[in-house]
């Protein structure tokens, strides 16, 4: 709290300085006209003296009308003989709006206006000697506000190009770090590919071993499951490699030449899973959706599948996929928990979700409903020991959220998990 209170009254003092900052250099140019004006002409109110504050009260608008300024500061440099208000608008003229053929009248109207007496029939001609030292004192207060206002233009133009420089450079170094990282990323792809896809090859030639040797029927169809399976490890991952590996247009016709699974696969994808699944399909795959809002679809079922297989086995599982209209959460069977978390997270278990505990209510036109609802693990079931970072409920909700959907998931009241996602078919 101390903290906070401190810094609020160092940003309260913050906002008096920048103002007087700002000030400063509007007023001090006016402060030296004016008494410029005094020391020349004294305190008598007289013409010399009218014409000279209106020069300087001019000043105050020399950064928005710097040649207008500076013409309405020579009467005050002819008729009242001063000095500052005049160089000070030719020096902002000079940077604020520096053409050669504007400074170069103005120069000479303000030569003008220091060499020729007022009034004019004061003018002697042949008063060499002064004349020459007035013309070339007047030839000196013209070019000095020139040359100092250029000066200045050029350094902030300088400083402006370094800036740019700077955020080149930078941006350079931020795209020599992605290319490093998409290097690096092809590598670990390459790694990943080697070790896992030797790994699932030895599963996928033991398990059709085992499917050619064994008289047994269901070792048999199950060593024929695992080999399905293997080979299907095998394409994904083969997929997700070239993805990694390639860029641009070779991404694209990685994505053409391994296709993403879709609803058309759920049916597949449940009867391989080994589970006691209802599933009750309400919509044609591909009918009014995207491939994306599929794929999602398929993906949240495919890892709601597996976190059962992990922390409920023997449990029974209804899967449901429906299209709606208006997408509204429902809070159907509300538990003690809230979801699964990364790692902890079991189905019927105490774990913590990623979930809210409560449904998030969503509106979205023409939407797809995916709802995985599991029971209670049995009790006789053993528990498969089975590696897991604990990052799939996030990353489906990640995913959910880039769609402009929802993902809830969280224990039920019977000891069971509920996971429930909604997304917009026009995100897709």
């Amino acid at each position: 709290m101390a903290r906070g209170e401190a810094k609020g009254r160092t940003l309260g003092r913050g906002a008096p300085v920048r103002r007087l900052r700002a000030l400063v250099p509007v007023v001090v140019p006016v402060l030296l006209a004016i008494a410029d004006a005094m020391l020349v002409n004294g305190l008598e109110l007289d013409l010399e003296v009218g014409v000279s504050m209106l020069a300087a009260a001019a000043l105050l608008l020399r950064r928005r009308f710097p040649l207008l300024v500076f013409l309405f500061t020579l009467p005050g440099l002819y008729i009242g003989y001063i000095w500052f208000a005049p160089m000070i608008g030719l020096y902002t003229l000079a940077v604020r709006r520096p053409g050669r053929a504007r400074l170069g009248i103005c120069a000479v109207l303000l030569i003008a206006a220091h060499f020729f007496p007022y009034p004019i029939t004061d003018f002697e001609l042949t008063v060499y000697r002064e004349n020459t030292l007035v013309l070339i004192d007047a030839c000196v207060t013209s070019a000095a506000p020139i040359a100092l206002g250029l000066l200045v233009r050029t350094r902030q133009e300088l400083a402006s190009r370094v800036e740019d420089l700077t955020r080149s450079l930078r941006r350079e170094d931020r795209l020599l770090a992605d290319r490093v990282k998409t290097t690096e990323r092809a590598r670990l792809a390459r790694e990943m590919h080697d070790v896992v896809a030797h790994q699932v090859s030895l599963i996928s030639l033991q398990a059709g071993a085992v499917q050619v040797s064994t008289e047994d029927p269901e070792a048999r169809a199950g060593a024929k499951t695992i080999r399905e399976l293997s080979v299907r490890t095998l394409e994904e991952l083969r997929h997700m490699v070239g993805v990694l590996r390639a860029d641009g247009g070779e991404a694209a016709e990685a994505h053409r030449l391994a296709p993403q699974p879709d609803l058309t696969e759920l049916p597949r994808l449940i009867e391989m899973s080994a589970l006691d699944v209802t599933y009750e399909g309400g919509v044609a795959a591909g009918a009014s959706g995207t491939k994306t809002v599929e794929r999602a679809a398929f993906r949240t079922v495919q890892e709601a599948l597996t976190n059962i297989r992990k922390h409920a086995p023997g449990a029974r599982v209804r899967v449901r996929v429906d299209p709606v209209d208006a997408v509204r959460g429902e809070d159907s069977g509300r538990g003690e928990g809230s979801g699964w978390t990364a790692g902890s997270g079991r189905a019927g278990g105490s774990g913590r979700a990623g979930g809210s505990g409560r449904a998030e209510e969503s509106r979205a036109a023409h939407g797809l409903r995916v709802e995985i609802r599991n029971g209670p693990p049995d009790a006789a079931a053993t528990v498969p020991v089975l590696p897991g970072g604990g990052h799939g409920l996030v990353g489906l909700r990640e995913r959910a959220q880039s769609l402009g959907g929802t993902l809830e998931a969280r224990h039920t009241s019977d000891g069971g998990f509920v996971v429930r996602a909604e997304f917009p078919y026009g995100a897709g």
